[in-house]
């Protein structure tokens, strides 16, 4: 006999895990597969290498779903300033310019899942299948039905893909992508620096990519450097020393001084986006939807603004008395989200087209307009609140508003 359930996600991590617990504050029953269980937080833990850099708006939907407690009493690190500059000074943003405390917080992506899980775990209508994967997946417009490894099988009226830019699920739905990758990968090392923690997150655009700085709770960093996928295999093959001394030959002063490399690894950077949301009892939301460029930090924060805006047209759907995987309910989710990231991902791709350009005209263009930035204080104030996710078409829960009216 198969268990059933309104709603089965496939995929617990950050986005799938957080649909999960929005959709807590509903009647709906819900199952969220994960193949992996998040490992308990233990403060002596090393720093886990995949960071995101979490918006206000994100900030919000955990907070909304009861979450953010859990993930702060662990560790994460506010920063209050993000500095962008090529040649010249650039520009900074400041959190007090629009009066708030901080821009956002870097926090450990393995963090995200684990606070959201634990709230999982407080609520009635959510159970957690984990660790488990799917063993098959059969979609159909009236419902899907799961046999897992473990030789339980599911059934669902709404099927949600959650589980990554790879998606089963999506594949399972017949749902394509259009995707290509992009010439650079993305070299990641967690440091430990020479001073205190930082408030301050930066940027320099270099013909060959952009090396960033992310700060990291106490005197650590993380450390992201974009290059051809070529020179990034040769840097990741060196020697700590050797990698030290690269660093120092290529960032720029603002680094700083660097103790030690903790940890390392590197990604290759795709664009991908599902050529549809939805279809009649099934929905997709982060990387299963879209992958981004990482240049502005947006992958994860636009995945959580999916997931809230799914659990809201669900949440209101329900109530309504309306069939929840009826394709003219799941088309206002998609109505609400796919716009938008697709701005957002066009954006990503002409700051890359831009600034990975070695063009002189180009180059002396783009550090006129950074400057400008600096100096048109109404505009980077607009550019400001619209990545803290304070402005623009945002779900209920990341205006910090209840799911449901």
């Amino acid at each position: 006999m198969a268990d059933t359930y309104d709603v089965i996600i496939v995929g617990g991590g950050m986005v799938g895990a957080t649909l999960a617990a929005s959709l807590g504050q509903t009647p709906l029953k819900v199952a969220v597969i994960e193949g992996r269980r998040p490992q308990p937080f233990d403060p002596a833990q090393p720093l886990d290498l995949r960071v995101s850099a979490i918006s206000i708006a994100s900030r919000r939907i955990l907070e909304g779903i009861g979450a953010w407690e859990n993930i702060a009493a662990m560790r994460l690190c506010p920063f209050r300033r993000m500095k962008v500059w090529e040649m010249t000074d650039g520009t900074e943003f400041r959190s007090r310019d629009v009066q708030y405390p901080e821009l956002g917080y870097i926090i450990e992506n393995r963090l995200v899942q684990l606070g959201v899980w634990e709230r999982l775990a407080a609520l009635d209508n959510v159970e957690r299948l984990c660790p488990v994967r799917p063993r098959r997946i059969d979609y159909g417009p009236e419902g899907c039905e799961i046999v897992l490894e473990d030789g339980r099988s599911l059934q669902g009226r709404l099927l949600v893909a959650a589980d990554g830019a790879r998606s089963q699920a999506r594949q399972a739905a017949g749902i394509g992508v259009t995707a290509w990758d992009y010439e650079q990968s993305a070299l990641v090392l967690t440091v430990e620096t020479a001073y205190g923690q930082q408030d301050i997150t930066w940027q320099r655009f270099t013909p060959e990519g952009p090396q960033a700085f992310l700060p990291l709770p106490g005197p650590h960093a993380s450390l992201v450097w974009y290059q051809k996928p070529e020179e990034v295999r040769r840097l990741q093959a060196l020697g700590d020393g050797e990698l030290l001394d690269a660093l120092y030959a290529a960032f720029p002063r603002e680094l700083g001084d660097v103790v030690r490399i903790l940890d390392r690894g590197s990604f290759p950077l795709r664009r991908q986006h599902a050529q549809r949301y939805v279809k009649p009892g099934v929905a997709l939301v982060g990387d299963a939807a879209h992958t981004i460029h990482p240049l502005a930090g947006q992958g994860v924060n636009i995945g959580l603004l999916d997931a809230a805006a799914l659990a809201q047209v669900l949440a209101a759907a329900h109530q309504a008395g309306r069939d929840i995987g009826a394709l003219k309910v799941l088309q206002e989710y998609e109505a609400m989200r796919r716009r938008d990231n697709l701005t957002m991902m066009t954006t990503m791709d002409l700051f890359y087209r831009v600034f990975s350009n070695a063009s002189l005209p180009l180059k002396l263009v783009r550090n006129l307009g950074l400057s400008l930035a600096q100096r048109l204080y109404p505009a980077r104030l607009a550019v400001m609140r619209y990545a803290m996710g304070l402005d623009g078409n945002l779900p209920r829960l990341a205006r910090g508003e209840s799911l449901t009216t």
